[in-house]
C-alpha cells in the first residue's frame, strides 16, 4: 500500500516540480513523469484487486478516477505541447 500511496503523490508533485521549471520542454517531461506515475498507480491497483485486497466495485470506482486525471494530465500536455 505505500507504493500505491506513492505513486498517487508523485503525479500532483510531478506537475508541481514540472510547473516550477524554467523551460516548457522540462515542464512537458515531468508532465510525461506524472502520466507513468499514473500508470504505476493504474496497475497496482489491478494488482491489488487481483490479491484480493480490493474488491472488483471499489477497483472499478477508483479506476473511473484515474481516467479522469488521465484526460486531464493528457490535456495539460497537449496545451502545453502548442505553446
Amino acid at each position: 500500500m505505500s507504493q500505491l500511496r506513492r505513486a498517487a503523490i508523485s503525479i500532483p508533485s510531478n506537475i508541481a516540480e514540472g510547473k516550477g521549471r524554467l523551460s516548457k520542454g522540462e515542464f512537458r517531461q515531468f508532465l510525461g513523469n506524472a502520466r507513468g506515475s499514473l500508470a504505476e498507480l493504474e496497475t497496482q491497483i489491478l494488482i491489488a484487486q487481483n490479491l484480493n485486497y480490493i474488491d472488483g466495485a471499489e477497483t472499478h470506482r477508483i479506476l473511473d478516477m484515474v481516467e479522469e486525471v488521465g484526460k486531464v494530465l493528457n490535456g495539460l500536455l497537449s496545451v502545453v505541447k502548442k505553446q
